[in-house]
């Protein structure tokens, strides 16, 4: 992979540190400190515990099921709630799915926005059986793993992730290859929700990154030593792909540019792969060809070409699997 122009002659937006903030707890001197505080309290103790109530028996009620069952039901759930409850969202998947499949007709690409509202909630049941995989591993069908695995035993890498299929299989994945990285950790909204997920993620044997800027030198430190780390360089933020750039022009804001980073001040190697449902609850996992960074004549002489060459690794697959992707709900340019 190359780039075959010099492109630093463009402008690019600079990154600007994001800083993880967890929700404060209102105490009743704050419901009795006046409206705002006994809204917050009460959206706090009441609104919030019944949601999180709900999450908990959804999240342990579907472990009594079988994994296809399990993964059924998401599918059915995902399309009939994504298009009636989430209609903002909905209108931005069919969006951005007419500015990045205009081959498609009208038809084809609605059956594409269906297929991902079903990707979308076989996601959200899947969650509290994917851990049965470790014991179910012939649901799983490996290409070309064992790259990973051979560059970090070499030195340190930086493994890059991408939300297709079911990317909650990785720990399992990456067990069978003896490979154990430290991830970059962004809990869901919810309290029920981030628990869920730390105890689903931490049972997989992932080990957390703080999220933000507070991860960056923990990561530094561990990519230094020889270690590995994983990330996600397709993302949606507020509403708006921030990565892959689909033909826009490139910035230094997402994880792109954070993992190009890492790699030039620690000497990683970067490890690109995916995941792919083939059969409802099975799946292809498969590793792109390891990146290792040019030689550059001076410290971030190479920073755009060096970001490109990681989105042109990612964006081919992403753009083929729109169908599994699970930020097509978010748009182009922002609103």
């Amino acid at each position: 992979m190359t780039i075959e122009e010099p492109r630093q002659a463009e402008k690019i937006a600079k990154r600007r540190a994001w800083t993880f903030t967890s929700q404060g707890r209102p105490s009743l001197g704050d419901a009795l400190s006046g409206r705002e505080g006994r809204e917050a309290f009460w959206q706090y103790w009441v609104t919030d515990n019944f949601w999180n109530f709900a999450n908990l028996a959804g999240h342990f009620g579907m472990k009594l099921l079988p994994m296809d069952a399990c993964s059924r039901l998401g599918a059915g759930l995902g399309l009939f709630a994504v298009p009636r409850f989430h209609k903002v969202a909905s209108q931005r998947a069919r969006q951005t799915i007419r500015a990045l499949r205009p081959d498609l007709n009208a038809g084809e690409q609605e059956a594409l926005f269906r297929e991902n509202c079903r990707a979308q909630g076989r996601l959200m049941t899947e969650f509290s059986v994917v851990n049965r995989l470790r014991k179910n591993r012939d649901r799983l069908t490996l290409h070309g793993l064992e790259i990973i695995g051979e560059a970090a035993k070499a030195g340190p890498v930086i493994i890059v992730g991408m939300h297709l299929g079911n990317w909650e299989v990785g720990p399992t994945v990456l067990q069978s290859i003896n490979v154990h990285p430290h991830a970059f950790y962004l809990p869901p909204k919810g309290r029920a929700k981030a628990w869920i997920a730390e105890r689903v993620r931490s049972k997989a044997g992932l080990r957390f990154l703080p999220p933000g800027a507070e991860g960056i030198r923990p990561a530094i430190k561990i990519l230094k030593s020889g270690g590995v780390v994983s990330t996600f360089c397709d993302e949606g933020f507020a509403g708006t792909i921030r990565g892959p750039f689909f033909d826009r022009k490139p910035h230094l804001e997402g994880n792109l540019a954070i993992a190009i980073r890492l790699a030039r001040m620690t000497g990683a190697t970067i490890c690109p792969w995916y995941s792919l449902r083939t059969d409802g609850f099975r799946f292809e996992c498969r590793a792109l060809p390891p990146i290792r960074l040019p030689s550059e004549e001076r410290p971030g002489a190479r920073q755009l070409d060096d970001i490109l060459l990681l989105n042109d690794a990612i964006e081919p697959i992403i753009r083929a699997n729109l169908d599994q992707w699970y930020f097509l709900d978010n748009a182009l340019r922002p609103e």
